[in-house]
């Protein structure tokens, strides 16, 4: 490709509207432009990457037997109401209607599509194991779409669906698809975790997921130092604490007129955060589904994890409880609450370090005092239910018992769920087994975000100058830059050769021949970060030498023909 027959567009500007470093670069480079909220066009030169990303993940996906579809992305709304999804899915389901008033979504996923096809398609189990694979735009309805393509309405995802007579089949797939993804973002260049994970809104039995490593990620993943244990921070199982120590202290009440949290209770009393107590009010239901106000208790330098609580019983749709519903239970305010003698009965669940946990302190239930020296069986009764409910903190131990546990930041571009018969069963989903007998197929879902992973490779690879793109994503391997090629034709004649031999040897190379001075022209290539840079040169033809610069390195070189060919293996 030439430069000068190509639309590229990049800027000086930081773009006022991005907020994290992908979105600011990908705007400066002119990969994509904003439509509306979450919604981008990609432009030539973000196709070309995005491109890229595809074509390893299809290759990838071929070698290890996944065979390719494509499937609709307006999906009728019947076969959502099969599998009770029409409701359950939530906001992020952009419904919509035809001109004959019936109902439809854009697809956000494709298990009630992919079901449909199978049991149309699949008859017996010598059809199986099969696994369907699908490139497609989807769309889910954020409601706060930001960070441009990494939390986009609309998103290019590589989608896979398996069916399977029975388990272990599902088992030897699902083991197939985590090494096929391991293989895949190798391939790209990227740092990477597989850890652990819950498998929320899509259901299933396990699941993990594949997190490319970077300060700015949205999930916290702990692993472990001494083994190879990796998971979620939502599903991280807190190791469970020693012995309950024996009480010391008695009962005190303790006057904290302006201090509403366990850090600022702490400070006042000049003792350790870890001997405070969070309460955190909510609503629930019981055993008959009436509602119920339960009082969740962790300790004061831990936090409360949503994932872990709303698997309790009774909690699967909980909420917080209001201040009307506190002040009935507990007959106090929000910032002075505690487990001691409640206005009325409430359920208390308390976090098994908070069990384990002996002259601590709580709200007193009384506008502007806590209660210190408290202990179980003596100042309040064993709590209801002990549970693991607190997100790990670095430096828990690992729950494999190998090692403490670390947190690293991560993306998260890629999971695998292994759904069982969730969906065969719903979508009536069947197939003849050896022995003549109608079986529902197990399941197995493999998802990867094509168009995330273009922003998640920019947030571990950049620097001040801009992109810096792993080989296999990047738009061109080489840039070759003339200078002043109108000063003398031979300048020209030689970069137009070096072009046309890199090409030739399947090195995917650009001429830039657009005429800019060196320093927007070197500032050009920085940005939108390719990864070898070759300057042809008067000076340089003269010496017999070519001006190469890696993207990551902080010096040029002057190489030989031989040499530099040898360096951009063409030898």
């Amino acid at each position: 490709m030439r430069l000068s027959r190509f639309h590229l567009h990049t800027s000086k500007e930081t773009p006022a509207e991005a907020e994290i470093i992908s979105h600011k670069l990908m705007l400066k480079a002119g990969m994509i432009r904003k439509l509306a909220a979450g919604l981008y066009t990609w432009s030539p030169l973000g196709l070309r990457v995005l491109r890229k990303v595809e074509k390893a993940v299809r290759e990838e996906m071929d070698a290890a037997g996944a065979i390719e579809l494509l499937m609709p992305t307006i999906q009728p709304q019947e076969l959502w109401e099969e599998t009770g999804r029409w409701e359950k899915f939530g906001g992020q389901l952009l419904k919509i209607k035809d001109r004959k008033e019936a109902g439809y979504c854009y697809g956000p996923t494709a298990e009630e599509v992919i079901t449909d096809f199978a049991r149309s398609e699949l008859a017996s189990y010598k059809q199986l194991p099969v696994n369907f694979y699908n490139i497609q735009t989807k769309f889910r309805d954020e409601i706060r779409p930001r960070f441009g393509v990494m939390r986009a309405r609309e998103f290019l995802m590589k989608d896979a669906y398996s069916f399977h007579v029975d388990d272990e089949s599902l088992a030897a797939e699902y083991r197939n698809m985590y090494d096929t993804y391991g293989r895949i973002f190798t391939r790209l260049g990227l740092k990477f975790r597989a850890v652990s994970a819950d498998t929320g809104a899509i259901g299933g039995s396990a699941s993990h997921e594949f997190h490319v490593l970077a300060d700015s990620g949205e999930d916290a993943l702990a692993f472990s130092t001494g083994s190879d244990y990796a998971a979620n921070v939502e599903k991280a199982e807190a190791a469970a604490p020693g012995p309950r120590p024996v009480a010391t202290e008695t009962m005190r009440r303790i006057d904290t007129p302006t201090q509403k949290t366990c850090e600022d209770v702490a400070a006042l009393m000049g003792i350790a955060l870890e001997r405070t107590v969070k309460s955190v009010a909510l609503m629930g239901e019981d055993a008959e589904g009436a509602p119920q106000f339960v009082l969740a208790l962790v300790r004061g330098d831990h936090v409360v994890n949503e994932i872990k609580l709303g698997k309790l019983a009774g909690l699967g749709n909980y909420r917080l409880a209001t201040e009307g519903e506190i002040d009935a239970h507990l007959g106090s305010e929000p910032g002075f609450l505690g487990p001691v003698a409640p206005k009325q009965k409430v359920r208390v669940i308390a976090d098994r370090n908070v069990a384990a946990m002996a002259d601590f302190v709580v709200g007193a239930n009384e506008k502007g005092f806590h209660l210190a020296g408290i202990n179980w069986g003596r100042d309040l009764p064993e709590p209801d239910e002990v549970a693991d409910i607190r997100n790990v903190v670095e430096g828990d131990p690992s729950p494999d018992g190998k090692g403490a546990l670390g947190i690293a930041r991560g993306i998260e571009v890629g999971h695998v769920f292994a759904l069982g018969r969730k969906y065969s069963e719903a979508m009536k989903c069947t197939v003849l087994d050896a022995g003549g007998k109608a079986i529902e197929p197990a399941m197995g879902c493999y998802g990867i975000g094509v168009s995330r992973i273009v922003a998640a490779a920019i947030e571990q690879n950049h620097d001040d100058n801009g992109i810096i793109w792993p080989d296999a994503m990047a738009p061109w391997q080489v840039a070759v830059c003339v200078i002043n090629p109108k000063n003398d034709a031979n300048v020209a004649a030689e970069a137009d050769a070096l072009y046309r031999e890199l090409n030739t040897a399947d090195i995917d190379t650009v001429l830039d021949d657009r005429g800019l001075r060196p320093g927007a022209m070197f500032a050009d290539m920085e940005l939108i970060g390719i990864p070898h840079r070759v300057v042809v040169s008067e000076r340089g033809i003269a010496a017999g030498t070519f001006e190469y610069r890696h993207r990551r390195a902080s010096e040029a070189e002057n190489l030989d023909r031989a040499a530099l060919l040898a360096r951009l293996g063409t030898a």
